[in-house]
């Protein structure tokens, strides 16, 4: 007969079908674990085996009194112990064996007489227990294992022999007392240092000695981290423990040069990725060795910086809320200099690391510091921040910095340095999309679905279709990740935050000390702000004007950022700004050699823009009356400005070619001409000349005859009085900027004047009045210093007038 039939009958299809997923997974999941269970199990018994088999071939053998004796043997020995005590000589031989006889039953005689117990009493199973433990044999001391290589085993006829050697033991207890011994010497010796004062000679020799040692380890760290990152990485927490140096001799500078070794470190092993964390998959699935020792430098790489930017953060803290550490081993008064090198260390990271991982940290950790009270604090942190706008080529970081910028000022209610607001005039935007609005709002493109395509493409004409959208999509994922559109899209959402910082000040703080560099950096990026804003904007610019709070250069700004709106999109708008014309020529004479000779490169940028862009729109009358105007303030600035106002006035000639009226001494038309008229257009310019070239041709700068000479002749391109090719080409501005008298020198260098030689010399007296003469010869002639005798000239007076 076969086996017996299985009672449990088999689910049907359809009872399958009902089995939810759920529990399918829970009965695999079942029986995986009872596998695993069974074999643990197993293992589990066989390392039993082998340690059993091991103890007994190590154990040694037992001493013989260690051995319990059996109870017949421990009865003998006691009656032989007991007749021994008694007294046999003086007994009979009847008496003896009766007591031994007595000896073999329990009785009273033989019975304890201290205890209280009955005869026949049995022993708890505690007290048992108790007594079996005590008399329980002490385990002697074990030789020490020694430690075994198996080699290949021997077979024979019948067996396997197995083969093993004794491991070679190293003198590791040798070298381990040697350090024990170093340690407590050196141990001795510092509690020796800190008994015994030492002088001021011998803790300065000390100090030297202790800083030469911890310089070395820094050093040779910080070489094996660098010459090989991938199998040093763990020498980095070692180098980082010594930020917490304890030795009040040398803490302060070694934590300082740990600091500064760690940046470098850090710059130079740092990837040029983010290095991402990675996901349950990726650290569950098998990979290759190499690639398991990358993700373990990048994964220790990252946790090491980490913990680098807390120590920084940390040690910032510490000195602005002034809390002492319980070691003590750096002072309050030493705080400061650590943080400041903790802070330039974080400006280093700010701009060297842009792109790797806790750069936000970093801008979170170091806006708030370009605010500080310190100024060196807070402008290095300024620097730090221009430089990382002047370096971003995509704008993560840029994006990132506004964000944090422009949260700090609407928190602090605007009370913040104007430094923090200038260093926003360092973002590179050159463009954005200013039709993103209606992009937006703009019917997206429709797609033709498949039904369609069936209907209005062939066979082959879908199938090229297919392939052409394939090989887009395979273009797009492998398009570098700066492209164009991603970095327009960055800055304009950049842009937005900066616009948005400025329209609040501009609605909620004009009269405070950010007004000048909101309208400086109004003027810079107004040529990139949406169409929708610029009515409101003007109208804001003309209030700030027409009050009269402004400052002459916080004027030019408001006039520069009128005209860049204007010059760029605002072409379309019909919008007269004479007012803003009227402005600039009244401010044009307060202008002088003095301080606001800076503000002389915001007028040449205004003029550009106003007059040369803008010429169409441009009256002759206010070109000549600008041109006027423009020589009479060259003849009290410094040497540059004037060569920047007169490479101005050369623009205005070459766009207006009727303005050589002024070279003229002729007036056209009637009128005279009123230098006091704040009126462009109604001080009659064409009723005067400019005179003033004739006095510039005799500048002690020869840039400046140069130009004098050039513009008396009418700005001509070529022929005797046209410029040299190296002054044509220069704009404005940058000629004002390249003979600038910062360093306090001429530029270029003025030679030494000419000496005229006179032919013949007249001999005669020097004085034509003779009395006069002999009034002073006599008093030359007096040797003696008190004499009364002086020169009368008012009587010489009344004689002549008489």
């Amino acid at each position: 007969m076969g086996p017996p039939k299985s009672k449990k009958r088999k689910p049907t299809f359809r009872r399958l079908l009902k089995t939810s997923s759920v529990k399918i997974e829970n009965k695999t999941k079942n029986r995986r674990f009872k596998t695993e269970n069974t074999d643990k199990k197993h293992r589990k018994e066989q390392r039993k085996l082998r340690n059993a088999l091991k103890d007994s071939a190590s154990r040694a053998p037992r001493p013989l009194e260690v051995y319990k004796k059996r109870p017949e043997e421990e009865l003998e020995d006691e009656d032989e112990e007991f007749l021994e005590s008694l007294p046999t000589d003086m007994m009979e031989d009847e008496d003896l064996e009766q007591i031994k006889a007595m000896a073999q039953k329990a009785s009273f005689v033989t019975r304890d007489l201290s205890s209280s117990e009955p005869i026949h009493s049995k022993k708890r199973k505690g007290e048992q227990s108790a007594e079996s433990y005590e008399k329980h044999p002490r385990k002697m001391r074990k030789e020490e294992q020694k430690e075994v290589i198996h080699l290949l085993p021997i077979k024979d006829k019948s067996r396997i022999i197995p083969q093993s050697m004794e491991k070679p033991v190293e003198q590791k207890v040798e070298d381990d007392e040697e350090d024990y011994e170093d340690a407590e010497l050196s141990a001795n010796e510092e509690e020796l240092e800190e008994a015994i004062p030492l002088t001021a000679e011998e803790r300065e020799t000390l100090r030297a000695k202790k800083l030469t040692e911890k310089k070395l380890c820094i050093a040779m760290l910080g070489s094996a981290i660098i010459s090989d990152p991938n199998n040093n990485i763990k020498k980095l927490k070692e180098l980082r423990g010594m930020l917490m140096e304890t030795d009040s001799l040398v803490a302060v500078t070694v934590r300082k040069l740990v600091m500064v070794s760690l940046m470098e470190i850090f710059k130079d092993i740092v990837p040029a990725f983010r290095i991402r964390p990675l996901t349950e998959e990726e650290k569950n699935a098998k990979v290759k060795r190499d690639t398991q020792e990358l993700r373990e430098f990048e994964e220790g790489l990252v946790s090491q910086y980490k913990f680098y930017l807390e120590n920084l953060e940390q040690t910032i803290k510490d000195w602005k809320q002034k809390k002492l550490k319980r070691s003590q081993a750096v002072a309050l008064q030493a705080y400061r200099g650590l943080a400041e090198v903790a802070i330039r260390c974080v400006c280093e990271l700010l701009v060297a690391l842009s792109h790797f991982n806790f750069h936000n940290n970093i801008i979170v950790m170091l806006v708030p510091l370009m605010n500080d009270s310190k100024r060196n604090v807070s402008d290095m942190c300024c620097e730090a921040m221009k430089t990382l706008f002047k370096e971003d080529r995509l704008g993560y970081a840029s994006l990132g910095a506004v964000k944090v910028l422009s949260g700090m000022i609407k928190g602090r209610h605007f009370n913040v340095r104007p430094e923090l607001l200038k260093t926003l005039m360092w973002l590179r935007i050159r463009e954005v999309d200013l039709k993103r609005d209606t992009a937006e709002t703009a019917p997206k493109k429709r797609f033709m679905n498949n039904k369609e395509k069936r209907k209005s493409l062939s066979r082959m004409q879908r199938k090229w279709k297919k392939a052409e959208e394939k090989l887009e999509k395979e273009l797009l994922e492998a398009e570098a990740s700066d492209s164009k559109d991603k970095k327009i899209k960055l800055h304009t959402e950049t842009l937005d935050i900066v616009f948005l910082i400025y329209f609040r000040i501009l609605k909620k703080a004009q009269k405070s000390v950010l007004l000048p560099a909101v309208l400086e950096g109004l003027a810079k990026f107004a040529h990139l702000i949406n169409l929708e804003f610029f009515d409101d904007l003007l109208n804001v610019l003309q209030n700030l004007i027409r009050s009269g709070d402004l400052t002459n250069r916080e004027s030019l700004h408001c006039i520069q950022t009128a005209f860049n709106i204007l010059s760029g999109q605002g072409d379309v708008l019909n919008i007269d700004p004479l007012k803003f014309y009227t402005h600039l020529y009244k401010t044009l004479l307060c202008l002088h050699a003095g301080a606001p000779n800076d503000d002389i490169i915001i007028v040449l940028q205004c003029l550009d823009v106003m007059l040369t862009k803008r010429r169409k729109q441009v009256t002759l009358q206010r070109a000549m009356a600008f041109v006027k105007r423009l020589c009479t303030l060259s003849m009290h600035v410094l040497p540059n400005a004037s060569i920047g106002i007169m490479a101005a006035i050369r623009a205005v000639f070459q766009a207006f070619p009727k303005c050589d009226l002024l070279l003229d001494n002729d007036g056209q038309g009637s009128g005279v001409y009123l230098p006091e008229l704040d009126e462009p257009e109604y001080c009659n310019p064409q009723n005067t000349s400019l005179w003033e070239l004739t006095t510039l041709m005799r500048h002690y700068q020869p840039i400046v005859r140069k130009f004098a000479a050039h513009l008396s002749h009418g700005a001509p391109s070529d022929g005797s009085g046209a410029l040299g090719v190296n002054l044509s080409r220069r704009s404005p501005g940058q000629l004002f900027a390249d003979y600038s008298f910062r360093d306090m020198t001429f530029n270029p260098p003025v030679g030494a004047p000419t000496t005229k030689k006179r032919d013949h010399f007249t001999i005669g007296h020097c004085l034509l009045d003779q009395e006069l003469k002999k009034q002073v010869d006599k008093v030359l002639s007096v040797p003696d210093e008190d004499d009364d005798t002086s020169l009368d000239f008012s009587q010489a007076l009344t004689q002549t007038s008489t």
